[in-house]
């Protein structure tokens, strides 16, 4: 096998996950030139072009997303590989890419990353929001943060939080107006802060807990927003009645004008976790942020 065709695939490999040369030149801290290079000589070897190209975009072709695939794994561990051993010696470094949610990283990652970046300064943090599951090892991620642990074989899953509730609130403003609801039938004479998911681009519906079982609930939208802060902003301004979990309201400073309502019919939601590849967990990058999570949260286990 050619020498430089590790280097050659790492190239490749930053340049898609990056979506450009320019992106892939940062990210490896080489010249544009010099990973343009690289491709080049990657696909005269290969035979096949491994991108189609345009003055603004470039996108795998399908010989390059087979490559990618499968190539994805054993580039994975050749990295951990060569981090392990560069890392015997020094402080933890490199990346640290995570995905996660918007309400993960408000509730999970905000009060500490600071901390975190300014504790180990050689390692670049990269915190990606996104509501939907993903694959972190196709999209190159180290960590991703979900609800459940139900996992590919391949990952290790570490609980960060309990089980907790999604709560149903209003604020006293709303609810001198239009009265407080005290069953499940009268929450249609009310008007409801809906969320719609960026992913599947539907609006989530009202959803709450009858004799054990869960009910969807009729109810009029008075406010359709894709972002949990809009939500708790509209709760605030006297909207209408909004869905929240508890800990994220826990959070609020003014938490205490959030009225919570109807709360023997709120559904619980399973334990969130952290996940992340077997064949890290060696690196020194990946075993201090799992070490600093337990240290602030006490749950990682």
């Amino acid at each position: 096998m050619n020498s430089a065709l590790y280097g050659y695939l790492r190239i490749f490999h930053a340049i898609a996950t990056e979506g450009s040369i320019v992106g892939a030149s940062k990210h490896l801290q080489i010249s544009s030139p010099s990973v343009s290079t690289a491709l080049k000589s990657l696909e005269q070897q290969l035979g096949l072009p491994l991108f189609h190209r345009t003055t603004r975009h470039i996108e795998l072709t399908d010989a390059g997303k087979k490559l990618f695939d499968d190539t994805q794994q054993a580039m994975q561990r050749l990295s951990n590989a060569v981090d392990d051993v560069k890392q015997l010696q020094q402080a933890p470094s490199g990346n640290l890419r995570i995905t996660l949610s918007r309400f993960a990283f408000g509730l999970i990652i905000q009060p500490y990353y600071a901390e975190f970046c300014r504790r180990y300064p050689h390692i670049q943090l990269e915190i990606s929001i996104n509501d939907a599951t993903i694959d972190i090892i196709q999209q190159g991620f180290d960590f991703g943060i979900r609800f459940g642990d139900k996992l590919a074989d391949n990952m290790i899953a570490r609980c960060l939080l309990p089980s907790f509730k999604l709560g149903l609130y209003a604020n006293a403003d709303y609810l001198a107006n239009h009265g407080t609801p005290n069953s499940l039938p009268e929450l249609a004479q009310h008007r409801f802060i809906s969320f719609r998911l960026k992913t599947a681009n539907r609006v989530l519906p009202l959803v709450m807990m009858q004799d054990g079982h869960p009910l969807n609930i009729e109810i009029e939208n008075g406010l359709i927003t894709n972002d949990i802060d809009v939500v708790m902003d509209a709760i605030r301004q006297g909207i209408g009645i909004g869905q929240m979990f508890e800990p994220v309201i826990a959070l609020q400073a003014d938490k205490a004008s959030f009225i919570p309502l109807l709360g023997n019919h709120w559904q619980s939601y399973p334990p969130v976790y952290l996940y992340y590849p077997k064949d890290s967990q060696k690196a020194k990058r990946i075993q201090v942020f799992v070490e600093f999570l337990q240290e602030k949260l006490g749950q990682v286990g």
